[in-house]
């Protein structure tokens, strides 16, 4: 428990960082491996203008680039708010084992932040969303995915 009370307190420094110096919202995160903290991100929305800046995802972009990896079986990341639907899903891709966070999305919500409406939007059909989608048909489609099965220089993730 230790570990994961410095961890986190790593992370909220991320986080007081974001908001004290207006480059973001208040959220931070730290991502460890094998004892070491590879990664570190605090929200960066803001001072960035770009949307996906998150604190989890700039703790991922860090580590990735520390380790110089995409992959980052084995890490955990430790942050300071529930990730939201963007952010889980990176923490997916990203193959992270494990995620220790403190307040909660609905937290989150009580100052502005409203995440849980896209957690709600994952369990509708596309054409339920309250933004339209709608699949189109093109040729050229089938012909990338056969093209990206069939090449043997691939880099699989």
């Amino acid at each position: 428990m230790q570990d994961i009370e410095t961890y986190l307190d790593e992370a909220f420094t991320e986080a007081f960082h974001s908001v004290r110096a207006n480059v973001g919202g208040p959220f931070g995160a730290v991502i460890v491996m094998d004892g070491k903290v590879i990664g570190k991100g605090g929200n960066m929305v803001s001072s960035q203008n770009d949307p996906t800046a998150h604190a989890e995802i700039t703790a991922i972009r860090d580590a990735c680039q520390h380790i110089q990896n995409f992959n980052l079986t084995g890490a955990v990341l430790y942050a300071t708010c529930e990730p939201c639907p963007m952010c889980l899903s990176a923490i997916y891709w990203a193959n992270i084992k494990g995620v220790y966070y403190c307040s909660t999305r609905h937290d989150a919500a009580g100052i502005g932040f409203k995440d849980n409406h896209i957690y709600e939007e994952l369990n509708l059909l596309p054409e339920n969303r309250n933004i339209n989608f709608e699949q189109v048909n093109h040729p050229r489609a089938v012909e990338l995915f056969r093209e990206w099965a069939e090449k043997t220089d691939k880099t699989p993730y």
